[in-house]
């Protein structure tokens, strides 16, 4: 039977349609069965609170478990490569921040392009991190103990929980736009690092927030500097580095992403669910009670953030030719 040809293209175009109809249908059934969301560090961390904070409020809102899966190791890497080799479906997803924009430059050999291989769902939540300094040191601010460190260089010891990681970057950032000279002393780990500076083994360390707050209130570590570019709610008294030191920002961040070809339809609908929730105000006094600030946007806004942070890390790592452990 020869179909007439208006009757052939109507069923073209409706058979071209089905594709799109099944994807928007599958968005909207979405998720129907629980959702691995990976960290690739251990548990405890800003990432892992971070996931577990975002990973409730999806629960509840989309009907299916959100299950956080630490997947530490290699500098965050090997939760990163699950990510990125995982399934395209939404079932899949990772919290990742400042050290997977790191580690595009750090790492020569990875399996694997962050930028290029994930795809952006939705900024979190954006930490600074405090310059603090052991009670001994004579500077009171932050202009002092620049005046202090060029007056002593080579004198003063700055910790790090690890090379390579954020805060051993914050702290060359601060070096090469102060022109001061400090001995970068790296420990395994953030405790060991904080005993140390509390004796007074080092002297200055770029800080966790949530980490050292209590350091600062009990008196152990004085706080010189936020590295945000604008003051903590926290710490409100506290300037920003960038106050004294024009353009300077360091912090650590974190979102959602999913694996490269994820559909569209289903990274705004997730999209959507965390921007409610961070325009609630329970999350957002849960935020700032870690030191942290809200960071709503869309999955463009993440994916802008990523690139703009791994150009801005990847070219101190080159300049100072700074490599992985």
């Amino acid at each position: 039977m020869k179909l007439p040809r208006r009757n052939f293209l109507h069923l073209l175009a409706g058979a071209a349609a089905l594709p799109a109809l099944s994807r928007i249908a599958g968005a909207q059934s979405y998720p129907t069965r629980p959702v691995r969301l990976i960290v690739p560090f251990g548990p405890a961390g800003a990432n892992d609170i971070t996931a577990r904070l975002i990973g409730q409020w999806l629960s509840e809102r989309l009907g299916q478990q959100f299950v956080i899966e630490n997947r530490p190791g290699a500098g965050g890497n090997i939760g990163t490569e699950a990510v990125v080799r995982a399934a395209p479906d939404g079932y899949t997803l990772g919290v990742f921040g400042a050290p997977s924009a790191i580690n595009a430059t750090l790492y020569d050999k990875l399996n694997f392009n962050f930028v290029r291989d994930i795809a952006p769902v939705a900024p979190i939540v954006r930490f600074p991190y405090i310059m603090v300094v052991n009670p001994s040191v004579p500077a009171k601010t932050l202009p002092e103990f620049i005046a202090y460190a060029k007056a002593n260089p080579g004198k003063i010891n700055m910790a790090s929980p690890g090379n390579g990681g954020v805060i051993h970057l914050c702290g060359e950032l601060f070096k090469m736009m102060t022109s001061v000279n400090m001995v970068h002393v790296p420990y395994r780990g953030l405790a060991p690092a904080f005993t140390d500076l509390i004796a007074g083994q080092v002297q200055v360390m770029f800080a966790d927030t949530p980490a050292s707050i209590e350091h600062i209130r009990a008196g152990k570590l004085r706080a010189l500097a936020v590295t945000t570019a604008i003051r903590s709610a926290l710490l409100p008294e506290i300037p920003t580095v960038s106050e004294f030191v024009r353009g300077f920002e360091a912090s650590n961040w974190f979102g959602v992403a999913a694996p490269k070809n994820t559909p569209p339809e289903i990274i705004d609908k997730l999209n959507k669910e965390i921007n409610v929730v961070l325009a609630d105000p329970k999350m957002k006094a849960r935020l700032a009670d870690l030191g942290g600030t809200g960071l709503a946007g869309s999955p463009a806004d993440f994916g802008k953030l990523i690139a703009d942070e791994t150009e801005k890390w990847g070219n101190v790592i080159r300049a100072l030719n700074i490599k992985a452990d």
